[in-house]
């Protein structure tokens, strides 16, 4: 077995996170004992050694990005810019003949052609790294990062910083969803609506509109501790002087620590074929078809255990999906079944439309606000009575 290499040190990272998923994210880097602040929408700061990068990427279930800082410097001018990007150690990240993307921001600044910026840092990264090849401007919402090294670039109050990503596709992209039902939750969500409602996977979970079933897969995931980037790779993996080594064996100490089996009851139900189809392949291709209970069926056959556990649901919305008349009916239904099947149990659900949200008649209270699809969603919760 070779040496290992001494420990690198420290450097700045943003942790990139849906608005509002910044405090389950910084609980998560707690975790894995890592100190991180969340001080800015949609961001959470550490710092982090190259095998903390590896294992943020590998670990995290409501992040979207790593990023390291390269560089951070005032420009008031392009010379500035020039200058101080000829001194940028592209070669750490970028091979030659690897193909860049550059995502650039200009805010309250003097130099507002992002542009304009993004060449200069092109030219100058060409000038240390020949070969590199340049795609095109990135966009807020770029996930094809697979074969390609993204730079995040802020320009703000004449200060520029300059990040490279480590991840690659955004983390949400764990590899196992690819059958879909209409309107999929991306999984960073799903795992960010079981941990803020507090699910640590050692109660049973019922999920009775699971669409392609990406909140009971999450539940399967964390019940048995499988890291979510257990079967995609990373953009640190093509950076020049990776340490595979270290990469080994950071995810053979993940995989040691999974367990057998959930050792809880996950049930996943929908009344659409084609949802629960989805779901069993999806479950299938997570390596969690085992843990699951599937079954197609109507919201109001839903029948859970004694022991109390979580109801979580993500219902349609009315903006997409259905009209709004029909959902106050189907919203209504909800707290009638959990009500009359699930007391004493937890229920939490997304909810887009306040108005909807009380057709349960449940006491609500909200866990966190972020987007789903550029709509604003809210995470509540509510404790269902137990009968008299």
């Amino acid at each position: 077995m070779p040496p290992r290499r001494p420990p690198d040190p420290p450097r700045d990272a943003l942790i990139i996170t849906a608005p509002g998923l910044e405090g389950l994210a910084q609980w998560e880097l707690a975790a894995l004992g890592i100190p991180a602040t969340a001080e800015d929408p949609g961001a959470v700061e550490a710092a982090l050694s190259l095998r903390e990068v590896m294992r943020a990427n590998l670990h995290l279930r409501t992040a979207s990005r790593v990023v390291i800082r390269l560089a951070e410097f005032k420009a008031l001018t392009f010379a500035d810019v020039e200058k101080h990007a000829k001194r940028v150690a592209w070669e750490t990240v970028v091979t030659p003949g690897r193909r860049v993307r550059f995502r650039v921001t200009c805010r309250k600044s003097r130099l507002y052609h992002s542009g304009a910026v993004a060449q200069r840092l092109k030219e100058a990264l060409a000038g240390r790294v020949p070969g590199a090849l340049v795609a095109g401007a990135a966009g807020e919402d770029e996930e094809d990062g697979l074969g390609e090294q993204l730079f995040v670039v802020r320009l703000f109050r004449d200060r520029l910083v300059l990040s490279a990503d480590t991840s690659g596709a955004l983390l949400h992209r764990r590899g196992y969803r690819q059958a879909t039902a209409k309107a999929p939750l991306r999984e960073t969500l799903a795992a960010a609506m079981l941990l803020g409602a507090g699910w640590d996977g050692r109660r049973p979970l019922a999920d009775p509109l699971c669409g392609s079933g990406t909140i009971p897969i999450e539940a399967a995931m964390i019940a048995r501790r499988m890291a979510p980037g257990r079967a995609r790779t990373f953009a640190f993996e093509q950076w020049p002087g990776h340490d595979a080594a270290e990469w080994r064996r950071v995810r053979e100490e993940a995989a040691g620590a999974e367990l057998t089996s959930a050792g809880v009851e996950i049930s996943a139900s929908d009344r659409d074929a084609g949802g629960v189809a989805a779901t069993r392949e999806n479950a299938a291709r997570a390596g969690v078809a085992g843990d699951l209970a599937v079954a197609q069926q109507s919201l109001s056959a839903l029948r859970v255990g004694t022991e109390p556990g979580l109801l979580v649901v993500n219902p349609p919305y009315g903006i997409r999906v259905g009209d709004k008349g029909p959902l106050r009916d189907l919203f209504a239904q909800l707290g009638n079944v959990a009500r009359a099947q699930a007391a004493g149990w937890r229920l939490a659900m997304l909810s887009a439309d306040r108005d909807l949200e009380r057709q349960v008649r449940l006491p609500f209270t909200e866990a966190w606000k972020s987007t789903n699809g550029g709509i604003p969603v809210r995470l509540v919760t509510a404790e269902v009575p137990v009968h008299a």
